[in-house]
């Protein structure tokens, strides 16, 4: 057996390229995928800063990466979904075949889910990976490695909005412009929104999402007279118009309770960003509004493939997500760099090849 290098998490703060032998295809239904481009989500710079996130703890040495795209190069004898030469983004969570969640169509939810880079599971950060042909999807050529990469947090996007009921004409209000906020409202768009205002702290971001990401409308909250609260902003930027959707991909207390209280009655309202296990939230608003609140956790049938047509039709720019492309030999420095407070012009890293 060969070995190939990996990205390795071995403690908290402590990156090293170590060696790791190639898998081999042993499942008939199996394909090895040569990867090509990974991107750093703010999972993987939470368990580089702290060790652990939630229940998932760095407990022995982990590699990293989950949102990564690359090439066919073996596929096992059942394989009829791909071919040796495909173009694939990975779907990087794999449930259990028997659970109910998966039997029920909810297979993001399957309590027995391996996911890359998620404790004990190592992830996509090597020269060579395997996955099942069902969770391997098939991107045009066209689409660069680094944009299909990216394909990951676009299907977190498209599952948010599919769980929003996002649709012809509506108004949707995104509260954080990172990644996922900025793809969020582009997949609003495409479905059909009208009015899509963005909510942030940081103008090159509010700024990124006017111009490539669908806005309609941007508020820095952080430039708020000290009296005027975020919703009332909201609100009178949109002179009063009724807020159809709210997507909440902060998980910021601060933007939970104003995207609250900005939504209109019979409106929805989806976490999609991750915060605290415990916040105050305005009860009686969410009664009396009949507002409609949603969970949102990861992608499930069907959004990959979603997100593929997406960014094949040209109605999510992908490319305008990447601020900083690093080579594999130098990935710990990638890492390094996401906690260096001081480059404020970031959106998406990502790291080329392995060469």
């Amino acid at each position: 057996m060969s070995d190939q290098t990996a990205v390795v998490l071995v403690k908290k703060e402590h990156l090293e390229f170590q060696k790791r032998t190639i898998p081999e295809v042993q499942d008939p239904h199996y394909v090895k995928v040569r990867i090509m481009s990974t991107g750093i989500c703010g999972s993987d710079i939470h368990f580089y800063k702290e060790g652990s996130i939630g229940p998932f703890i760095v407990k022995a040495p982990m590699v990293m990466g989950h949102e990564s795209s690359g090439v066919v190069v073996e596929v096992g004898d059942a394989v009829t979904m791909v071919e040796v030469g495909d173009h694939v983004a990975i779907e990087p969570g794999v449930p259990s075949r028997y659970s109910e969640e998966t039997k029920a169509g909810h297979y993001n939810l399957c309590p027995h889910m391996r996911f890359a880079a998620t404790p004990p599971v190592d992830g996509t950060l090597v020269e060579y990976y395997v996955s099942p042909e069902d969770f391997v999807h098939k991107v045009p050529k066209s689409i660069a490695f680094e944009e299909a990469a990216l394909i990951e947090p676009l299907s977190v996007a498209v599952h948010a909005n599919k769980l929003a009921g996002t649709k012809f004409n509506d108004t949707v209000l995104i509260m954080g412009a990172g990644p996922i906020g900025l793809v969020c409202g582009q997949v609003a768009k495409s479905f059909g929104a009208s009015t899509i205002l963005y909510v942030d702290v940081n103008d090159f971001k509010l700024n990124v999402a006017q111009k490539s990401f669908g806005a309609t409308h941007i508020l820095n909250s952080k430039e708020l007279a000290s009296n005027v609260s975020v919703e009332d902003a909201i609100k009178s930027l949109l002179n009063n118009k009724k807020i159809n959707v709210v997507l909440e991909c902060t998980g910021a207390s601060p933007c939970v309770d104003a995207g609250l209280k900005a939504l209109s009655a019979g409106g929805t309202f989806v976490v999609v960003g991750m915060g605290a296990n415990s916040i105050s939230v305005p009860m009686n608003l969410i009664s009396m509004g009949e507002l409609t609140i949603k969970g949102c956790f990861r992608y499930c049938q069907g959004d990959y493939k979603d997100a593929v047509s997406l960014v094949s039709q040209g109605k999510v720019d992908l490319k305008s997500l990447i601020t900083a492309t690093y080579k594999f030999s130098d990935a710990i420095k990638a890492y390094e760099a996401q906690l260096d407070s001081s480059i404020e012009n970031r959106i998406k890293t990502v790291i080329l090849g392995p060469e």
